[in-house]
């Protein structure tokens, strides 16, 4: 048995991950010269199923929470188990309330005790909510070791200008091409998600904090090498063109407001990748001519794609059967 995958975002790379363990052959291939180059490069990489519920539907918080055991899984040691901190600038205080009212999993947190989470914050903010179940990843580093992973196991990139195998060698194909997609399903269409890297020695953050806004949330998660990510805008937009001086206001506003010292911070990348979403923002694995897709990620990669790809191999392997009882029987 031997699958095909079309794409090396974050949902072909985990699918690949999970046929492997099955025993199953596979190969990707993408235009891209190197894997993780569409939205999966700009992804905050939040194991956050708790503070997503609050925004989305409950299915979200249900298939969320296997995310953080199947990475820890995959790459021992790439998870961090810090929690989310969420918070608010005094005058939007009343927002906690509302954000607390659509989720659970956390606890009400008072000045002292989140100076003890973030002494960086000390003094700053009198309330906020902790997520303690909650964690993060560095997304570049997580798709170049699922990549590494992959490679030692025998499995096959054909990136760039590598010639594509022939599909006809393959019982299944599937569609994990994410933006791209857009084109080929009509019940997609694009996100525009925008993010900035800052740089500062002067502040430390143990976990990501997210700032409660008026328009979207804005999200401050550590990096190595004193660097920060900063997102995500969503915007309902195709146009993957540069960074808006809107956003990168707000993003730099959001920075500052959790801490001075963001003011004098290096900007040392700005990002925008389109995620495909479906009218409800919630994934599936869908039907195509050629075998399956995986499809609609919205902004939950990092935490849906395992559960995406857990379905997805169930429903290859189901597939091939069927398709092969089929010939014996003929």
């Amino acid at each position: 048995m031997s699958v095909l995958i079309k794409g090396t975002g974050v949902a072909g790379l985990t699918l690949a991950t999970e046929l492997t363990r099955r025993g199953i052959k596979v190969a990707l291939v993408d235009s891209a010269p190197a894997v993780g180059q569409g939205a999966s490069h700009y992804a905050g990489g939040m194991l956050a199923p708790y503070c997503e519920r609050e925004a989305t539907e409950e299915i979200v918080l249900t298939l969320g929470l296997q995310a953080t055991d199947w990475w820890e899984e995959a790459l021992p040691g790439s998870v961090t188990r810090n929690g989310t901190l969420v918070l608010a600038p005094g005058r939007d205080v009343g927002d906690l309330n509302r954000f607390a009212s659509r989720t659970h999993g956390f606890e009400w947190v008072n000045e002292e005790q989140i100076a003890a989470l973030e002494p960086s914050l000390a003094g700053r903010f009198r309330r906020g909510l902790f997520f303690a179940q909650e964690a993060h990843l560095d997304p570049r580093q997580a798709l170049s070791g699922l990549w590494r992973a992959l490679l030692r196991q025998g499995v096959s990139f054909h990136l760039g200008d590598v010639p594509t195998p022939n599909v006809s060698a393959f019982n299944t194909v599937v569609d994990c091409t994410g933006a791209a997609a857009i084109a080929q399903q009509p019940d997609l269409r694009g996100v525009r998600g925008e993010m900035i890297y800052l740089q500062t020695p002067e502040v430390t953050l143990h976990r990501p904090v997210r700032l409660l806004h008026p328009r979207h949330p804005i999200y401050i998660v550590p990096r190595a090498d004193h660097r920060f990510m900063v997102g995500a805008t969503m915007i309902e937009a195709e146009d993957d063109g540069p960074i808006s001086a809107r956003s990168l206001m707000e993003f730099l506003n959001a920075a500052y407001t959790l801490h001075p010292a963001f003011g004098e911070a290096r900007l040392i990348e700005t990002g925008v990748g389109i995620r495909p979403a479906f009218a409800d923002n919630i994934p599936r694995v869908t039907e195509t001519a050629d075998g399956v897709a995986i499809a609609g990620m919205h902004r939950h990669g990092f935490l849906l794609s395992p559960a995406m790809a857990r379905q997805a191999a169930d429903r290859i392997v189901e597939m091939v059967s069927v398709h092969q009882k089929s010939r014996l029987v003929s």
